[in-house]
């Protein structure tokens, strides 16, 4: 009997604890809209090495890009970047790329946000003539530093260059940005 009491009171005051709410509302809002700007340092492989060949290139491309980071919802992100490499060129090859597209966040956890994107945009290279459509797949990990500032502790992208053949660099980069509003 006193095992069942025991039982029934522990039972009522769980289910009163999960009922109870410390605050009646958020003791803090986001606001709707954010807008983020950022620069960043990259190293890709830029799948071309000459000779109109697709193939690992023997050097990784180094270079620099800046990001915007634009957040209406905690779901609905869009980001630009631009991104030119330039650096430790074999051949006399670089690449720049041009593209904008959703930002999706998967979870917050303490201070860092795990996100995947999918970009849209086009790309240029020493090797191209003009500019070629450029689809590009990738994800990272920000570290929010403080209010303002949030470290991109890394972020990877697979594109795709629509030329013949079509060449598939793949690389990433490190960077921070400064939150404007």
């Amino acid at each position: 009997m006193k095992f069942s009491r025991c039982v029934l009171f522990c039972i009522a005051i769980a289910a009163i604890n999960v009922s109870a709410s410390a605050q009646v509302a958020p003791a803090a809002t986001v606001s709707g809209l954010s807008l983020s700007a950022g620069g960043e340092g990259s190293m890709f492989q830029p799948d071309y090495a000459g000779a109109g060949v697709a193939q690992d290139s023997p050097f990784a491309l180094y270079g620099m890009g800046a990001y915007l980071d634009a957040r209406f919802t905690r779901w609905a992100q869009i980001e630009a970047e631009a991104r030119w490499l330039h650096w430790h060129e074999y051949a006399g090859i670089n690449e720049n790329t041009y593209m904008i597209g959703p930002r999706i966040p998967i979870y917050t956890f303490r201070r860092f946000t795990p996100y995947g994107k999918v970009l849209f945009g086009w790309g240029s290279g020493s090797f191209l003539t003009g500019q070629a459509t450029t689809l590009a797949y990738g994800g990272g990990v920000d570290y929010q530093l403080t209010s303002r500032f949030t470290l991109r502790a890394i972020d990877f992208e697979y594109q795709q260059f629509r030329v013949t053949p079509t060449i598939r660099p793949y690389g990433g980069s490190v960077g921070v940005s400064y939150r404007i509003f």
